[in-house]
């Protein structure tokens, strides 16, 4: 006699189908980091181990978060076919236009560094290879941009997390690709998760106006962390809404929706911030189940087991590789932390004090005041601009540099330089030009409806948790931006959690505007079919300025000639400032050979009596010693001068006030000589 759960593997409804699909994105990239992190922590991060240990951690996360699966979303097959469409869709565009940031200027290419170490070694910290160059010296610096000193070693920048994914597509011949396809399955999730808060007719739209939002489209295509962070925190949001649907919810499915939902720690650190309201959540169950009996509450202490035990292994993993990096962000990262154990200390207290607080009742002016608060809220930040100038005086060498390239960013744009200025007063303004001020109305008039439901009824309850996530992280994003503010660098701040989360309630807010309007008489087909639009062609004008226009193509080839007119025996000195940012790690990665800079004494040039000494240096060493740098003056002095790159290309525009609507061209010369 076969299950019941045998007849439903073989013919799933299509809304069973959209829910999987939904979520596996989030189970697979958990399961590969669950996977991984162990084996990078004892320096056996490498292909045959990590497939032989991932796949069947992936097996088991997808078989507990698929198991039984419910009815969560009532969908059409054409409905399913439709996200499905738009998710490949964006993956094969995205894989076409995607971008070579290799060599590094900012964060993908350090991203791409990282991942590039990973797959090649598997370890960490970087070795320095001091020896190759005849032992330490004072001129000698093995650091650069993006690859911190640690005790004569070299740590990478960031979380392990977008890393170790990265890794996985260098295997298979696709780093460069792997954005694009983790951006598809970013859609996939998005449109699932709208697909259970709004139902399935609006999961299409939601995934649509996703993927042409520019933000999107941009970190779909070169390795940033937020796609990969928006994956594991969406769903897990979609795995707690399963998890609480269920007839009888189990510890398995509260305990996997948190683990995943914490593993965007290991992604990035701000991802702490995102995940505090699901700590909230879980306390909030765990004191619903003191003095109710109802199912539901039961998935509450391992939602809470399963967040803590997620980000505590992004946690652990940063303080064991990245501890610079936390060290760099402590100004931020300690206060996060303490907030962090301030509400697990309140979830405790309210758990505790559940009984006495069962017996308040919030007054009846509760309900409206919220929704009126989260209207004003929102018209705060739209008038912003014109009450507020956000400024930050230099007091460290991080700002003093981020000063300077603002400085520089606003001559660019002809505007007054100030290199104090933020512009975080714009921030709602950015979500205004990337996903048009349709899409934030309708999200503001959804929130503060669900909000006026809420305080009324608790219902809906599915509602509570993703509009706490959304409300949180958007309020705390467009207040501090954290970030620096030319565009579209700028706009990737928006993409785990305001974009996507903003869209979503969109979509229920249309839905709620075309049910209001049919009650009342109007032509609700046509009020959707204008909703539709308005939804989808702000974002699309935004985004058409440059989303056929990749970036910083032809890096991979570039690098690989460099590296194949180096001797394979060579240890490399960069002489200038510019070129040794940017290619010591991309040589001792990329070329396999030990690298270092020359410390500049006041001029981007090292002094020629420290080069010599080295050159002398790495010849006892019984190396070839090889001096790069930008020009082909700087470089003749110590041999007949090569020029081994000379890319001309496109790169992001930086814009300060204005939406994104072009490329900047980019120019990168380095010239060899072998002394």
């Amino acid at each position: 006699m076969r299950p019941a759960w045998f007849d439903q593997l073989r013919r799933p409804s299509a809304g069973r189908v959209l829910a999987a699909v939904s979520v596996l994105p989030a189970l697979v990239v958990a399961g590969w980091l669950v996977a991984g992190l162990p084996l990078l922590l004892l320096g056996r991060f490498g292909p045959v181990a990590a497939v032989l240990l991932g796949l069947p951690v992936i097996g088991v996360l997808c078989w507990a978060g698929l198991r039984r699966l419910p009815e969560v979303v009532e969908a059409t097959g054409w409905q399913v076919a439709a996200v499905v469409a738009v998710a490949a869709g964006a993956g094969v565009f995205n894989a076409v236009m995607h971008g070579e940031q290799l060599i590094v200027r900012r964060d993908p290419a350090t991203y791409a560094q990282y991942a590039i170490w990973l797959a090649k070694h598997g370890s960490l910290p970087i070795p320095a290879q001091a020896e190759a160059f005849g032992g330490a010296d004072p001129a000698l610096v093995f650091d650069s941009i993006g690859f911190y000193p640690a005790d004569g070693a070299i740590v990478p920048q960031f979380m392990p997390g977008p890393p170790m994914l990265f890794a996985a597509g260098d295997w298979l011949g696709g780093l460069l690709l792997t954005p694009a396809v983790l951006g598809a399955l970013a859609v996939l999730t998005v449109g699932g998760l709208a697909g259970r808060l709004a139902g399935g007719r609006w999961a299409p739209l939601a995934a649509l106006a996703f993927a042409l939002s520019l933000p999107v489209l941009y970190t779909s295509r070169t390795t940033f962390s937020e796609v990969p962070s928006l994956i594991l925190l969406f769903g897990g949001l979609a795995l707690v809404h399963d998890a609480l649907s269920r007839p009888r919810p189990g510890w398995a499915a509260g305990a996997l929706a948190g683990l995943v939902t914490g593993l965007a720690v290991l992604v990035r650190v701000d991802a702490l911030r995102d995940v505090l309201p699901v700590l909230a959540f879980a306390g909030l169950l765990i004191a619903v189940r003191r003095f109710s009996r109802a199912d539901r509450t039961a998935v509450g202490a391992w939602l809470l087991a399963g967040v803590v035990v997620g980000a505590g292994a992004g946690v652990l993993a940063g303080y064991a590789l990245s501890r610079p990096y936390l060290a760099y962000l402590s100004r931020s990262v300690n206060p996060l932390l303490a907030i962090c154990a301030s509400v697990m200390v309140l979830t405790v207290a309210g758990t505790v004090a559940a009984p006495w607080l069962a017996r308040l009742r919030p007054p009846r002016w509760a309900a409206p005041a919220g929704a009126w608060l989260v209207v004003l809220v929102m018209t705060g930040f739209a008038v912003r601009p014109w009450l507020q100038t956000v400024h930050r005086e230099a007091t460290t060498r991080e700002d003093r540099v981020t000063a300077v390239f603002i400085g520089k960013t606003q001559q660019a744009n002809g505007l007054p330089i100030d290199g104090t200025r933020l512009y975080s007063e714009l921030s709602l303004h950015w979500v205004f030009w990337y996903v048009g001020v349709p899409v934030v109305v309708l999200a503001t008039v959804a929130a503060a409806v669900l909000v006026r439901r809420l305080l009324r009824s608790g219902e809906p309850f599915a509602w509570l948790l993703p509009l706490a996530v959304i409300g949180w992280t958007t309020v705390t994003t467009l207040l501090r931006p954290e970030i620096t503010p030319d565009h579209p660098w700028a706009s990737r701040r928006l993409v785990p959690v305001v974009i996507p989360g903003l869209i979503v309630l969109a979509v229920w807010g249309l839905g709620w505007v075309r049910d209001r309007a049919r009650e009342r008489g109007y032509g609700s087909r046509w009020i959707g079919i204008a909703g539709c639009l308005l939804v989808l062609v702000p974002p699309a004008v935004t985004s058409i300025g440059t989303a056929f226009t990749p970036v910083e193509q032809g890096e991979q080839a570039a690098v690989e000639a460099m590296c194949a007119s180096l001797p394979r025996d060579a240890s490399v000195l960069i002489i200038e400032r510019v070129t040794g940012e940017r290619f010591t790690q991309v040589v001792r990665g990329m070329c396999g050979l030990p690298s270092a800079k020359i410390r500049p004494a006041t001029a981007d040039v090292a002094p020629e009596q420290d080069v010599r000494r080295v050159v002398e240096r790495v010849r006892a060493a019984g190396r070839v010693p090889v001096v790069l740098a930008a020009e082909e003056g700087q470089v003749r002095p110590y041999g007949t001068p090569r020029q081994v790159m000379g890319l001309v290309t496109r790169q992001d525009e930086r814009s300060l006030v204005d939406p994104p609507n072009g490329t900047w061209s980019l120019r990168i010369n380095v010239w060899m000589a072998t002394p």
